[in-house]
């Protein structure tokens, strides 16, 4: 009986962020048709970050310090608020690139001489010990991931400056997901066939 709760209660929270996730894209490609939406799309564009501000402040040492960090960044949003509603559009696209120009370089550093790349690295934690045809393997997976992070920065600075709002919009909000999980779908079909004696 419990680990039947317990498994319900992980698909309502899988069921509850997939709701979230679709929401907001929703929300926000919708605030990107219509300029008159001026402070939805603002307060969209800046929620994630405003979030994941809580979130570290409340967790942190000095958290009575970062709260009132926070509350300054807060107070400077309220004043810019107009500027902020006008170009909500620029943020988004601010938001995007961070995210994914973070995640190039978390990949991408791992590659440089001397440092274990980060798919090694990850690999190592689930299997211990990996053969060196394992090591070239991983290697070239961090690689890939790279690749990818920098193919959708570009596509989506592209889009950004030279599509039309809609586009841009319908590749930054209900496109990306997909195009994530379809890579880790690729990677691992080309996993199995590469490694066939690994247990995956």
């Amino acid at each position: 009986m419990g680990g039947r709760t317990l498994n319900t209660i992980r698909v309502l929270r899988w069921l509850g962020i997939a709701v979230l996730v679709i929401g907001y894209s929703v929300l926000a490609h919708q605030a990107h048709q219509s300029p008159q939406q001026g402070n939805l799309g603002a307060a969209l564009a800046i929620a994630p970050a405003l979030l994941i501000a809580l979130v570290l402040a409340w967790r942190s040492s000095q958290r009575a310090l970062m709260l009132v960090a926070v509350s300054l960044v807060l107070a400077a949003l309220w004043a810019g608020w107009p500027a902020l509603t006008q170009h909500s559009e620029v943020i988004f696209w601010l938001q995007y690139m961070g995210i994914h120009l973070l995640l190039l370089i978390m990949f991408g550093r791992t590659l440089l001489a001397g440092n274990q790349p980060l798919c090694t690295r990850l690999a190592e934690i689930v299997h211990t010990r990996l053969t060196p045809e394992q090591e070239v393997y991983t290697r070239q997976i961090t690689f890939a991931w790279t690749l990818f992070f920098a193919a959708m920065a570009s596509a989506a600075t592209v889009l950004f400056f030279l599509a039309p709002r809609a586009v841009w919009s319908v590749f930054a909000h209900f496109l990306t997901l997909p195009l994530i999980v379809l890579m880790f779908v690729a990677e691992d079909w080309v996993r199995r066939r590469a490694l066939p004696d690994l247990q995956h």
